[in-house]
């Protein structure tokens, strides 16, 4: 961590100082959430409710946004929605992400969360205006299964389609996201590893957080570590991988041939502050930045989901970027 005096030479040399967290963590990663509309209403998520709830920002005002996160020391930067790929201008404000310079003068790391649903024609859109990698949310890989999660009919076939596009297109490593919920469809977990190994992807199982629209979320439904590990195993043994960086939030497997990678997240800390009302009050980049400084100070080191006392977040998943 800096210490005064480095922060008052960074200051006369015209240098930002990084952001840091009260635990001595570097902040280096940001998510963006571009819309909360969405064209599917998977059950674990939405109520059923057509449209936004929230309004949408201008793209000029993300760019702002991830300017001062930049100068602060962010690298990468991933776009999440609700359907990030609904939001018009999306390819322009990648494009102009692609420009910003990291404090050591690198080029962003952009990534981008989807369901995949429109993925098949925009993948190499997406690639040319400079996406370095994407994600696509799945929470099942039975086509049945599939469309009764997500109540839109053909939506397994359209985002396998755009999964290979993505692969096709070079926006690698492809990881596929599953949230998964007890007595609903943790019995995709061996499946899901023979789609890894057959479609060369990284697949993530990551714990149900209780942040959907119903409110239904209890510490029984949520599948455990354990539990995804075991049942891997009933496949083929599987060996723990090392980690790429210590702030990585997945622990990673594969298994004893080496072919196909899991990797299980478990929840992480939440927060819900409003940058926006900032700059809808005047507020300059400075402030901007203040703002961003003190929200750091207060995180958390772990997340309290099921702790006594715990507080669900006002605002669902997809409000807030899932």
């Amino acid at each position: 961590m800096a210490t005064v005096l480095e922060s008052v030479q960074n200051v006369a040399a015209g240098k930002a100082e990084r952001l840091i967290d009260k635990h001595g963590r570097a902040i280096t990663d940001l998510r963006i959430s571009v819309t909360d509309r969405c064209n599917y209403k998977c059950v674990y998520c939405r109520t059923g409710n057509e449209g936004a709830v929230y309004a949408e920002l201008l793209i000029a005002d993300y760019l702002r946004m991830a300017r001062v996160f930049v100068g602060l020391g962010i690298e990468k930067v991933r776009l999440t929605g609700g359907e990030p790929l609904l939001r018009r201008g999306l390819t322009d404000l990648i494009r102009e992400l692609g420009k910003l310079r990291t404090l050591d003068g690198g080029a962003l790391d952009l990534a981008l969360t989807t369901n995949g649903h429109l993925l098949e024609e925009m993948a190499e859109r997406l690639r040319d205006a400079g996406l370095s990698r994407i994600t696509v949310s799945m929470d099942a890989v039975d086509a049945e299964k599939f469309v009764r999660i997500t109540r839109v009919p053909g939506s397994y076939e359209r985002v396998l389609r755009g999964v290979r596009a993505a692969k096709a297109a070079g926006l690698a490593p492809v990881k596929v996201n599953c949230v998964l919920l007890r007595g609903f469809n943790e019995d995709q977990i061996v499946e899901f590893a023979r789609f890894s190994r057959e479609e060369g992807v990284i697949v993530r199982f990551i714990e149900f957080m209780p942040l959907e629209e119903g409110r239904l979320w209890t510490l029984a439904s949520v599948v455990s570590m354990k539990e995804i590990v075991e049942a891997l195993g009933t496949f083929r043994p599987v060996v723990r991988m090392a980690p790429n960086a210590a702030s990585e939030t997945a622990v990673r497997y594969t298994f004893d041939d080496g072919v196909g990678e899991i990797g299980i997240i478990a929840p992480v800390t939440q927060s819900d502050h409003d940058l926006y009302g900032v700059m809808q009050r005047g507020g300059s980049d400075e402030d901007l930045e203040q703002f961003i400084r003190r929200t750091v100070e207060q995180k958390e080191a772990r997340h309290h989901i099921g702790e006594p006392g715990f507080l669900k977040p006002s605002r669902s998943m997809v409000h807030i970027g899932g």
